[in-house]
């Protein structure tokens, strides 16, 4: 019978490849030919022919777009009042825009593209080294690369010019991080180092068809060339990514498996599910509602219309006479085509223009995000990263705050503490009162001696931990590729390791006189307390993973013996284990736990020839298996670690992080709740929160735990907890979640993923209601021992809770990824555990201490401005279209439009977009210093506050107000003056002139009314668009321009300001437009200020007491009541300014100055209310001008 492949399984979702394009010899398997893409990397989206079709299908899928192209074709096929260019002119320039924009990038990902498709590639064929471009390679092309070279394509190690068959790789263009990785050569083709050597190799790679997972592979090899067939497994350790460099090694010969766009690098270029923020989602509701007022505007126009001609003596005047086959044409048509008409007229209501300046303003805005020097971290040379700019304004709705503890809360910087050994502790010489001194080698007991008997175990144990690891040591003679002298004959090691835990476990075995040299030829070195050297054979390696959360190792002595040592958390191993003092550790391992270290337990088994024989086959045949490899792998796993005799126990630090502590009690003070959630056990998180703040001593902890559970069946442990809660207070708000009241308890809850489990089983619905009532009259939430996909799960349930919750998840590893994609905003740390939470994040920080900025001042901003720049939209456009809607009662609904083409065309574009833009960008209501002073000033914007609907009507309704006052006063004051200098009377066109001049200087001198943060760059914009304005306007009038048909606005701007009245008629009717807006302004600052009214206010206070020579005097305008100066003092009292803020970097109008100290200020005192002032030292020194 024929012998299908090595391997005994054949998956069907699996590719196979013939190493060198050679056939496997007769009687091995079946030679299929597979088909595969060539190496041609595609990033770009549109062809030379492809693009003008393809852009403009993409564009017109966004509604308003295809909205306005329907406007226009409108306007194409019947008779409307405006002319199409009205409508057409927008959409052309926001289509064209955005399409060069497109267009632009995509040229730049083709020249990227033909620059790495071209590359030249060495291919070993034939036994020779041929050159290739990097676009002709294909799957099963054996490639020679060289150090400093980097890879293209993705391809699995075969052998390596370093006698163990690894290399040396650094993958931070695809995952950030920047340290030296070692991959493994196939054990059976590692000693092949030449081009004839490789060229001999038969063999074949079954492997896992293309996904996108960087850190997840599954294939075997199934080598021909001795008389035994033999298969090797193959993971992600051997092998090489598309896009990583080689380091440190010389040369290397692999094989290339997936190609092109099949590359793991191509897959991950796909983007993450788009999310939409609560301001986009209210702007789509605001513009449903002006879509509605229009409908209505053109039905009522058009119902008006008829009702009006129905009468004998009226019928369109004279100006508007229809043709005869019009007038034949059917009643329902002719009502029809009237409606549209009248939607033409008012669709200007729409703006067109505001997706363009939102988008613009997010863009614009994550750059400010990056450019800030305050959220740079020295120690790791890096700084914020913006991946997403459409959640800018999100950053300041958060109401929940979802975080991991290690390497986000904490440094995961490990350092080693104590070991108990049989219940017996040994702590380093090096720990001194605490404090971790360097290069100090020995222990100290701190209870009683063990005895000599204890020796041998306690050598075990010490043995144990320099075993079961998976610390790899590096030579600091070569970093980089550059060469480094050796001293003295002797090169210094340094440990390196995926995990912090296991690098401060080695070195503390260091200390306590037990050294791992390094791993050789499959051999473990270790140098024991007689300076002996011991070698172990290295046999199995069990690695660990977040669900067994334990590692073993399976190692053979120099006398034969074997062994199994296993480490893992307690909860893991304690259940496993049949012999040992486990009472002793176990209480060891609680005290320490509370003490906030971290523990690991240490167990060890006895192996028998046969026990081992066993191990090996069950291993092997996990790792051999095509399909769901992890799963038995994890059931085999189960068996092998099992009948364990327990060692002891260790315990290592790990400290928080420089102002997390600062930085958590921040965020309760702005009314986020915080959860922490962890894999660590209870004892450990809990005393992290502590010292982070999440809790405070007069925290009364709620305990949801399996070991409550036990006592009590988990429906009772909910209600008496829920019983508990809401009799204190059960009507709490979210504005009361942090800064209780003193008669008020302050609850932390604290539950473990076991418990967790049991409450969001689908079964149990009453269950997660009842648990989220608790959670929600809770300060703070820590949710302990818990696997990722449950981070995900709670994060998912708040979400979906009641309230709908904003919520944010920042974590720092791998297992945070899940909630990070599920919370609205996920923010990676760029921390130790590899950069797959940085890949996967919405915004990325380097330290958890950043937040407080990124929420509290950024986020507050961004939210602020973006909320105005809507709310202004609607209303400038309300102001714009509404005097048109008036205008047809008094003009027998002809549709005979007010303003100009030119005007109507230009008003968004042009006339009014440019200011409230920069206002978006730039404006600071409050000093940034006060928001970070005061946390509670988050509050005012919470729960979408500034977009809700009450707000959202005034805005409109001022936009009504100010319309009827610029028709209406229009029309009565020049309805007994109506001629201009020159005796002639006032057309139309004019009246519409006069009415479209008083919009646009309102509809500005509006937004400089609300403008609290002045530069010179204000001033221009704003004062600009307006000369501008009457620039145009004065040319627009002033030529005979030869390509119209019509000159109907030939000197009339020139004539209307020619006029006296029409002079006057401007003044009062801006003013009259803005009096209303002003007096609010005024009486409500005076009478019913809010908290960001008093201390802008006492802003104002302070200034007035500042010299008129400030180092910002050229930024601000002449006069003191309408600028906004920033700070006071010289460059000599700041002779070392903080660059902080993100403008700095790319505007020239930046200054720096010593910021002013707000909490010591008497005035703002006054003003400001005294109970949310904490006290506050020396101002910082800080910008004078940021965004």
């Amino acid at each position: 019978m024929t012998k299908k492949c090595v391997g005994e399984e054949n998956w069907v979702d699996s590719r196979t490849i013939y190493i060198g394009h050679k056939e496997p010899p007769p009687g091995a398997e079946a030679f299929i030919q597979q088909r595969f893409p060539d190496n041609r990397i595609v990033s770009s989206k549109y062809t030379f022919w492809n693009f003008v079709p393809k852009n403009m299908f993409e564009q017109f899928r966004r509604v308003a777009n295809f909205y306005f192209l329907i406007i226009f074709l409108v306007q194409l096929m019947i008779d409307t009042p405006t002319s199409p260019i009205t409508s057409g002119l927008p959409l052309f320039f926001v289509i064209t825009v955005t399409a060069i924009k497109q267009g632009y990038e995509d040229w730049l990902r083709h020249k990227a593209d033909n620059s790495v498709n071209q590359c030249p590639i060495h291919v070993v064929q034939h036994g020779k080294v041929v050159r290739k471009q990097s676009r002709k390679l294909r799957v099963g092309d054996v490639v020679l690369m060289k150090e400093d070279e980097t890879f293209p394509c993705d391809l699995i190690l075969l052998s390596s010019s370093r006698d163990d068959g690894t290399c040396f790789v650094t993958t931070a263009s695809l995952d950030g991080e920047s340290s030296h990785k070692t991959y493994y050569a196939v054990e059976d083709t590692r000693a092949y180092n030449t081009e004839k050597e490789v060229d001999c190799i038969h063999a074949t790679i079954e492997c896992e068809q293309p996904q996108p997972d960087l850190y997840k592979f599954v294939g075997r090899i199934n080598i021909y060339m001795d008389s035994e067939p033999v298969a090797r497994p193959l993971g992600s350790e051997n092998l090489l990514l598309r896009g990583a460099t080689l380091k440190n090694t010389e040369y290397i010969y692999a094989v290339a498996i997936y190609t092109g766009m099949e590359t793991k690098m191509a897959l991950n270029y796909q983007s993450k599910t788009q999310k939409r923020s609560a301001v986009e989602k209210s702007m789509n509701a605001f513009l449903v509602v002006y879509l509605c007022i229009l409908i209505c505007k053109a039905f009522v126009n058009t119902l008006l219309k008829y009702v009006w001609q129905a009468s004998p003596d009226r019928d369109e005047p004279w100006y508007n006479n229809r043709t005869d086959t019009e007038r034949q044409r059917h009643i329902v048509v002719r009502v029809f085509t009237d409606f549209l008409a009248f939607m033409v007229l008012f669709n200007y209501i729409i703006p067109v223009s505001m997706y363009v300046t939102v988008e613009m303003q997010k863009f614009l805005g994550s750059y400010f995000i990056m450019w800030d020097d305050e959220m740079f971290d020295e120690e790791l040379g890096e700084r914020a990263v913006v991946n997403t700019s459409d959640l800018n304004e999100e950053l300041g709705q958060v109401e929940y705050v979802f975080t991991d503890k290690t390497g986000t809360l904490t440094e995961n910087n490990m350092e080693f503490i104590e070991c108990c050994v049989d219940g017996h502790v040994y702590v380093p010489h090096a720990i001194c009162n605490g404090q971790v001194m360097p290069g100090a080698t020995g222990m100290d007991m701190i209870d009683t001696s063990p005895g000599p008997g204890a020796r041998e175990h306690e050598e075990l144990f010490f043995r144990a931990l320099c075993l079961c690891h998976t610390v790899q040591v590096k030579e600091e003679e070569t970093v980089d590729g550059i060469k480094h002298g050796i001293h003295q004959g002797k090169s210094t090691s340094f440990y390196i390791s995926s995990s912090p835990d296991e690098v401060a476990l080695v070195e503390g075995m260091t200390r306590l006189g037990f050294t791992y040299l390094r791993l050789k030829d499959s051999h473990m070195e270790i140098l024991n307390r007689e300076d002996e050297i011991e070698r172990f054979q290295l046999l199995e390696v069990l690695t660990f993973d977040s669900v067994r959360r334990r590692m073993s190792v399976i190692v053979r002595d120099s006398s034969g013996e074997l062994y199994l040592f296993c480490k893992g958390a307690d909860s893991s191993i304690f259940p496993r284990v049949v012999s040992g003092k486990v009472d002793e550790v176990r209480a060891r391992v609680e005290h320490n736990a509370v003490e906030g270290l971290r523990t690991l337990c240490v167990a060890y088994r006895h192996l028998s020839p046969e026990q081992y024989e066993e191990v090996c086959h069950m291993l092997n045949g996990a790792k051999l298996a095509l399909q769901d490899r992890d799963k038995r792998l994890a059931e085999a796993y189960d068996v092998i670690e099992k009948d364990l005799i327990l060692l002891g126990a260790t315990a290592v630090e790990d400290r928080l992080q420089e102002k997390a502590a600062d930085t958590i009690e921040s965020l309760h003070k702005a009314g986020m709740k915080v959860w922490v959630l962890t894999g660590d056990k209870m004892e450990t998180a809990a005393a992290t929160c502590y010292a982070s703040k999440l809790f405070h001593r007069n925290t009364q902890i709620l305990e949801l735990t399996t070991k409550r559970t036990e006592e009590q069946s988990l429906h009772d442990v909910l209600f008496d907890l829920s019983r508990t809660v809401l009799r204190q207070h059960g009507g709490m708000t979210r504005d009361s979640f942090s800064g209780l009241s003193g008669d008020c308890t302050d609850y932390g809850l604290i539950i473990d993923g076991a418990t967790l489990s049991a409450v969001m089983r689908p079964t149990q619905e009453d269950y997660k209601e009842i648990f989220l009532d608790i959670c929600r009259n809770c300060s703070a939430v820590l949710c302990c021992r818990m696997a990722p996909l449950q981070k995900a799960q709670i994060v998912k349930l708040i979400k979906a809770s009641e309230e709908h919750p904003i919520t944010l998840a920042v974590g720092d590893g791998a297992n945070d990824v899940s909630m990070i994609l599920e919370a609205h905003v996920g923010i990676g740390i760029m921390g130790k555990e590899g950069r797959q939470a940085v890949r996967n994040s919405d915004y990325a920080i380097p330290k958890f201490k950043h937040l407080k900025k990124m929420l509290l001042v950024h986020g507050h901003y961004y939210y602020i401005r973006i909320s105005e720049l809507v709310q202004y939209f609607f209303y400038k456009n309300v102001c714009f279209i509404f005097p048109q809607f008036i205008y047809q009662f008094f003009c027998g609904f002809s549709q005979q439009p007010l303003y100009d083409t030119a005007y109507l065309t230009l008003y968004n574009i042009s006339f009014t977009s440019l200011p409230i833009l920069l206002y978006s960008l730039i404006e600071q209501h409050i000093n940034m210093d006060i928001l970070r002073k005061d946390p509670s000033l988050y509050r005012d914007i919470a729960k979408n506050s500034l977009l809700r609907w009450p707000i959202f009507i005034y805005w409109t309704l001022l936009g009504v107000y100010d319309a009827l006052v610029m028709f209406f006063g229009a029309y009565f004051l020049f309805n007994n003056t109506t001629f201009t200098s020159n005796g002639q009377m006032f057309g139309n066109w004019t009246f519409g002139t006069l009415i479209f001049t008083v919009l646009v200087f309102t509809v500005t001198f509006k937004l400089a009314l609300d403008t609290h943060y002045w530069t010179w760059i204000n001033h221009f914009v704003i004062w600009g668009s307006l000369v501008f304005f009457v620039v145009f306007s004065l040319l627009w009038g002033g030529i005979i321009w030869p390509f119209l048909n019509y000159q109907r606005m030939y000197y009339v701007f020139m004539q209307m300001l020619s006029s006296g009245p029409a002079w006057l008629s401007i003044i009062l009717l801006i003013a009259a437009s803005l009096l209303p807006d002003v007096l609010k302004k005024v009486i409500c600052r005076t009478l019913w200020p809010t908290t960001t009214e008093r201390i802008q206010n006492a802003d104002k206070v302070y200034e007035g007491q500042l010299s008129e020579f400030t180092p910002l005097a050229s930024l601000h305008a002449p006069s003191k009541a309408g600028s906004h100066r920033r700070g006071s003092g010289s460059r000599r009292n700041a002779p070392n300014p903080r660059r902080s803020e993100p403008f700095s970097k790319k505007t020239m109008f930046t200054r720096w100055q010593r910021a002013p100290d707000y909490s010591t200020f008497a005035p703002l005192l006054r003003f400001a209310d005294g109970s949310r002032w904490p006290k506050q030292g020396r101002g910082e020194a800080g910008p004078g001008t940021s965004v």
